[in-house]
């Protein structure tokens, strides 16, 4: 199991705007050049975010930056897990369909598997509810 790069994008996209907000303009271009991702990846990224209500992108050709709608303790990893990898069925898991019920295995492999997995499931999601962006700024600090 890989949960996609586009998790990793957005928690640097979010940890960027905030870094350079008073610094530069931060558009997707400019984030694009700071993730090294194509542009339109970044726009539909964005977009996400702002479904979300965590950014605010202004229209249009503006001087105005992409800024924060939260301040970074009210941001968890978990809420933007959410708004980028939404889940289907609200399961991490997915279960293939139609285990052959004439099959030993087959009829009971989810009860043997299903309260496993949603207690791995909720592990993540608890971890992640708990790290905030302001938790990546503060180690970001410590590094630059």
């Amino acid at each position: 199991m890989q949960i996609s790069s586009r998790f990793t994008i957005a928690l640097h996209i979010l940890t960027a705007i905030h870094t350079f907000k008073d610094k530069y303009r931060v558009t997707s271009e400019f984030l694009s050049g700071s993730v090294q991702a194509n542009p339109v990846i970044i726009r539909n990224i964005l977009l996400q975010l702002k479904a979300a209500g965590m950014v605010k992108i202004p229209r249009g050709r503006t001087s105005e930056s992409i800024t924060l709608l939260k301040k970074p303790e009210e941001i968890s990893l978990l809420s933007v897990y959410s708004a980028i990898e939404p889940l289907e069925s609200d399961t991490l898991f997915a279960f293939h369909k139609n285990p052959n019920p004439s099959c030993p295995v087959g009829k009971n492999i989810h009860s043997i598997l299903d309260d496993r997995l949603l207690s791995v499931q909720k592990a993540m999601e608890d971890k992640l509810k708990n790290m905030k962006l302001s938790d990546i700024l503060s180690d970001l600090n410590q590094l630059i």
